[in-house]
């Protein structure tokens, strides 16, 4: 399921939670995963639609960080928790939202690397990269949602 107001690759416009009075305009996009896919679909999938996006040819640093999240992000889900995931995109003019879903209620932490133990580094990797991330419990697992915030000089009016 979708997070309310974001339907898979259309636009809409929202004024929700808008004390300004302003339109939203927002594009988002969501793909299911089914655990025992590869992860190179989830980034030649995000890949694509990070295209569309009139500030990725001028933030390749950003797109590389974008499409390394969606890879530690999905393999969480798929190892950690043993879960398919629902990945979404969603585009608010401000802010590039990257949000994976899991069917498991454990959140993550990001833990300090060690050479005791293999993996333990995504969410290190997460929290360098995005401008932001935050966990949220569902009824049905979690959802894991990475801010990414491009600069956007020269874009005005896009």
């Amino acid at each position: 399921m979708l997070p309310r107001g974001v339907h898979a690759g259309r636009r809409y416009r929202t004024d929700e939670g808008n004390t300004m009075g302003e339109s939203l305009r927002a594009v988002g996009w969501a793909r299911s995963l089914p655990l025992h896919s590869e992860i190179r679909i989830a980034r030649e999938w995000a890949r694509g639609h990070l295209e569309t996006l009139p500030w990725a040819a001028d933030a390749s640093d950003v797109v590389d960080d974008v499409l390394l999240t969606v890879s530690e992000l999905v393999t969480n889900a798929h190892v950690h928790a043993d879960s398919n995931a629902q990945l979404v995109m969603t585009w608010d003019e401000r802010c590039l939202h990257v949000a994976v879903h899991d069917s498991s209620t454990a959140l993550p932490t990001p833990r300090p690397p060690s050479s005791e133990r293999p993996g333990g580094r995504g969410m290190f990797l997460v929290d360098a990269l995005a401008d932001e991330w935050e966990t949220y419990p569902c009824n049905d697992g979690k959802m894991v949602i990475a801010c990414f915030r491009p600069s956007l000089t020269g874009q005005e009016g896009d």
